[in-house]
């Protein structure tokens, strides 16, 4: 299976989130981000159980496979994620991206994952020990930075996160290992540059980028931040 995710190179990627954008006429909305330069297309699967919502399951997954060659970020906030691994790689998922408190052996887990030849993501919740990540550096392509509390779109970024995004760039620059840091919540015009000069070279963008009407004009503007 072809991956569409490459290393980091320096580059800042914006990954629309499909949780905030209008699923009835989804076809559209996939176009728009696409013309307007989406890097990735970020995927929220929420069980109702480890965060309280739901959300979107392998099905859905396919079906934006079939209308998009973006590159396809899921990201897993279930319990059991083990289960939803071969599912989402199969419906199409370029990086799979686990919870760190999810249940399971996190280590046996992302080996699963790269066994469907699948990038491999690590996420930690806001309020969990940065440190706690450090002994999976090794394994993971990306780590996801949580600056909401995970389970629900339109949050307010946490300032508190521009310090956990420092220490962790400083953990992946002591790993030796190009690992792309994503942050995903509240991020927006306000709060996106200093969200990158803390150390973030990959940005979930959802109410930001739907949520004022002209999704392609919105993610043009966050783009255009980073142009030079």
């Amino acid at each position: 299976m072809k991956n569409r995710i490459s290393k980091p190179k320096g580059q800042i990627v914006i990954a629309p989130s499909m949780l905030s954008a209008d699923l009835y006429n989804l076809g559209s909305e996939i176009k728009e981000v696409e013309t307007a330069g989406a890097d990735w297309l970020h995927l929220d699967v929420m069980d109702g159980h480890f965060v309280d919502n739901l959300s979107f399951g392998p099905a859905f997954a396919s079906h934006i496979r079939k209308n998009s060659e973006i590159p396809l970020d899921v990201h897993l906030m279930v319990t059991n994620p083990s289960k939803f691994i071969e599912p989402f790689a199969k419906a199409g998922a370029d990086l799979i991206t686990i919870h760190l408190e999810s249940e399971g052996d996190t280590h046996e887990t992302l080996k699963q994952i790269k066994k469907q030849k699948v990038k491999r993501g690590l996420s930690i919740r806001p309020n969990s020990d940065i440190m706690s990540i450090r002994p999976f550096l090794k394994e993971v392509d990306l780590v996801l930075l949580m600056s909401v509390n995970p389970g629900f779109g339109g949050q307010g970024f946490m300032p508190e996160s521009i310090e956990r995004i420092k220490q962790l760039r400083a953990l992946i620059k002591e790993s030796g290992k190009p690992i792309w840091l994503e942050v995903d919540g509240g991020i927006n015009k306000d709060t996106i540059t200093k969200v990158v000069q803390a150390g973030a070279d990959a940005l979930v963008a959802g109410n930001a980028i739907f949520g004022n009407g002209d999704s392609h004009q919105q993610l043009r503007e966050l783009k255009d931040i980073f142009k030079n």
